[in-house]
């Protein structure tokens, strides 16, 4: 991915603009991340206007969307969500980047806009949990979940509302860099490397009533000891509660179970490895806590859809990491069947 293409129409929301740009506009490469060819762009060059009441000056029309290798939708208002209200030439360059099998991506409403579009007819989707019931009734062939933060369908990417749509820009990024970069983009940007696109858009108390029960000690105890086989009835007891209480304020506070975190801990932890070391695939899968190479491999295709070795081979940063994929860097990810 090179070229990143992000459409905005009078009423957009500037957080979320604010993040497009933010996760693929600014230029990182003091710190060894590509920059992208990033612009700006909408369908009469010229002021739009925010729904705060301020404009921006946008010197790009659409011609660059089409050939971009990513396209950013932004939220717009709401008289513009049906498809008869929608700008056609947007709707045009949405299904062109499908048909050349770019990436899509919309945040939080502009979800609305891709529906409108006919690319999602038949796949999966979501938008920000107060609008979800609306999309599913005006878009009826559009499998829309309201209970996650973000959905990827081959290429096109919808994502729930305002921070839900940095936690997509960064799985996409996740693919296209790997996951140490991300990491370091994550880490400029202050917040956390990854959410997955499964866990609640709402979560009962995103921030503990009292400082001293909270579970990041828990949970950064089982960052540090991902090899263990760790059961719920030991990370209660390290939290000093019952399994019960523990289990339901773990997926209160993360909005998702101990599971599910950890199993995606594992995988990222097992990421990071196969990018920046020569470890073997079976010492790897012992460190992230899979066991076995072949277990590893499992989880490597029902996570990320292609195999550790493939993994390895595009994202490494180590000469003897390349040697023990056997590929160039260069080399695409291959496809699981």
């Amino acid at each position: 991915m090179h070229t990143v293409a992000v459409i905005v129409q009078d009423g957009f929301a500037p957080f979320e603009f604010g993040v497009a740009c933010e996760a693929f506009g600014l230029d990182r490469t003091d710190d060894g991340i590509p920059n992208f060819d990033f612009r700006v762009v909408t369908p009469d060059p010229g002021a739009v206007s925010s729904k705060m009441g301020f404009s921006i000056n946008v010197e790009h029309d659409l011609s660059f969307a089409y050939e971009a290798d990513l396209v950013v939708v932004s939220p717009t208002p709401s008289q513009y969500w049906a498809r008869s209200a929608s700008d056609e030439r947007v709707l045009d360059v949405i299904r062109a980047a499908v048909a050349r099998d770019a990436w899509v991506l919309s945040v939080c409403s502009g979800s609305f806009v891709v529906a409108a579009s006919g690319v999602l007819d038949g796949r999966k989707a979501t938008t920000h949990w107060m609008y979800a019931d609306r999309m599913a009734r005006m878009y009826p062939l559009v499998d829309v979940d309201p209970d996650v933060l973000y959905v990827q369908d081959g290429r096109i990417i919808t994502s729930a509302g305002t921070a839900a749509g940095l936690d997509a820009c960064l799985h996409l990024l996740r693919q296209e860099l790997g996951a140490e970069m991300t990491n370091r983009i994550a880490r400029r940007m202050v917040v956390p490397p990854q959410r997955d696109g499964n866990q609640a858009q709402f979560i009962d108390k995103p921030l503990p009533e009292v400082a001293s029960l909270s579970l990041a000690p828990v949970t950064d105890w089982m960052l540090q000891n991902l090899r263990l086989d760790l059961t719920v009835d030991q990370l209660a007891a390290k939290a000093h509660m019952s399994p019960r209480t523990f289990a339901r304020r773990f997926k209160a506070d993360f909005g998702a179970t101990p599971a599910a975190w950890l199993a995606r801990q594992r995988i990222i932890h097992a990421q990071r490895l196969l990018e920046k070391t020569d470890l073997g695939l079976d010492r790897i899968a012992y460190e992230s806590g899979f066991g076995s190479a072949a277990v590893l491999r499992q989880n490597f295709a029902r996570v990320l859809d292609t195999t550790p070795t493939a993994y390895r081979a595009r994202f490494c940063c180590t000469r003897e990491a390349m040697d023990a994929a056997g590929m160039e860097r260069s080399s695409m990810l291959e496809p699981v069947a």
